[in-house]
């Protein structure tokens, strides 16, 4: 899609032409943010990024997350392309956890906006705040 094009409505038409009788739940904004935009799934990302972890260590590295949640989420991160999961035949066996090209290509953005947000953390819980005093 051409940079250039910057108004909500010219997208819209564009993604619509893209995909003859398509509807805003086939936007490919929406469908590919949804898959990256979880509670975990980012910092799932940036730890894959570092190296590739087993499910344990990843475990370890994000305490307070559920081993179903991480299931679930790597799960769903595989299933986008953003992860690799790999089988080793050893007894029992381990499974580790890469970034795929996709997910590295990913990552530098999701870098980018996960420092913004690192940056303007208290800007934003002073504003939460005002509008909740407001309220």
């Amino acid at each position: 899609m051409d940079s250039k094009i910057v108004n909500l409505k010219s997208k819209i038409e564009i993604y619509k032409a893209m995909t003859p009788g398509a509807n805003f739940g086939d936007c490919p904004v929406r469908d590919v943010m949804q898959g990256i935009n979880g509670k975990w799934s980012p910092l799932l990302v940036i730890a894959l990024a570092e190296k590739p972890y087993r499910f344990g260590e990843l475990r370890r590295l994000v305490p307070d997350i559920s081993q179903r949640m991480l299931t679930q989420t790597l799960h769903e991160l595989q299933r986008d392309g953003y992860v690799h999961r790999e089988v080793f035949p050893t007894k029992p066996p381990s499974v580790e956890y890469s970034l795929t090209d996709l997910g590295r290509s990913m990552f530098v953005p999701l870098y980018q906006l996960v420092q913004w947000a690192e940056l303007h953390h208290g800007m934003v819980r002073e504003a939460r705040a005002v509008f909740d005093a407001q309220a």
